[in-house]
């Protein structure tokens, strides 16, 4: 690699694509490293990128699986993140808390402990439910809810499944060129990737994909992505010192002592809008030094890969 690198002219070497001097190879160009900056490429020189590895960053219900499944196919890869955790990371966990349950009926013990029936988690990648049901709602047992040691304890498993995920996102470029033949990836992550806080996920993604933003800047849809999630309340990850901070409000408001006293469709579609505005500073904080954005309203006309293409090629312009 030294060798390689010495090739270069002085000037040159203040140009270097960080994949050449990275361990990671999945990706040709993706950023330039000039005297200690980070610089965006052109459009030229995404044009000229042979392998387009794109990581769509955004809330969840902003459009990013809509996207992904409409290039699926069409020489691109689709790596879900949550397809993976759940495939790959949390499947067990997911089993063993069906195991108990089936445990508590009295017809499904001896089959259980026998081995005479077996379960499997049916997850497609456009349908997750054993994810989010291995994720639960807090709240009441009685009324769906998970109670509140569990549910932090599955919030935790979660966030190291999600962890794991994105820190396969190379080897997963690798596998799709080198298995599949898919030239191009597209990396569909979850909207709390953001949450995370780990280091070397946000750096992963940034060395082996461009990032894409897909911003809310409108009221109208702003309403219409809180109404969608507000009118279908789903499980979500929430960041142990936000839900601390939010229980902390919503108890009192409610006028209750314990989370089991919690309704968990009430409470779920009380924070979104919480955890809505919360996340937009964190997806600033990764778009704007090391991505590109553009809206959902943007998104919103994609039909196929040319648009997508355009659509990418206008976000790098307008932020050169």
């Amino acid at each position: 690699m030294e060798d390689n690198i010495r090739a270069f002219s002085e000037d040159d070497k203040r140009k270097v694509p960080i994949s050449v001097v990275s361990q990671n190879l999945c990706c040709i160009i993706i950023l330039f490293a000039i005297a200690g900056d980070i610089v965006k490429f052109s459009v030229e020189e995404f044009r000229d990128w042979e392998n387009k590895n794109i990581t769509l960053l955004g809330m969840s219900g902003v459009g990013k699986s809509y996207l992904a499944s409409k290039l699926r196919g069409n020489n691109w890869f689709h790596y879900s993140g949550d397809y993976r955790i759940g495939t790959r990371y949390i499947d067990e966990h997911m089993l063993d808390m069906i195991r108990w349950e089936a445990m508590q009926v009295p017809f499904l013990r001896d089959l259980v402990r026998t081995e005479w029936i077996y379960f499997h988690n049916n997850i497609r990648i456009n349908d997750l439910g054993p994810v989010l049901s291995f994720v639960g709602k807090l709240g009441n047992p009685e009324l769906g809810g998970v109670e509140l040691g569990d549910f932090i304890r599955r919030q935790a498993i979660y966030r190291q499944a999600e962890i794991d995920a994105m820190l396969e996102v190379p080897k997963f470029v690798r596998k799709a060129q080198e298995i599949y033949s898919c030239p191009h990836f597209i990396n569909d992550v979850g909207g709390s990737v953001c949450e995370l806080d780990q280091p070397g996920v946000i750096e992963t993604l940034v060395e082996c994909s461009l990032v894409l933003y897909i911003k809310v800047t409108n009221q109208e849809q702003e309403d219409i992505m809180i109404e969608r999630a507000q009118s279908s309340p789903k499980p979500m990850y929430y960041r142990p010192e936000f839900l601390q901070e939010q229980l902390e409000i919503y108890l009192p408001l409610q006028g209750i002592e314990y989370a089991a006293q919690i309704d968990p469709d009430e409470f779920a579609r009380w924070i979104f809008p919480r955890l809505f505005h919360s996340r937009i500073p964190r997806y600033d904080a990764i778009a704007e030094p090391h991505g590109y954005t553009v809206t959902s309203e943007e998104i919103a006309q994609v039909n196929d890969e040319e648009d997508f293409i355009q659509l990418l090629e206008l976000a790098i312009g307008r932020q050169n």
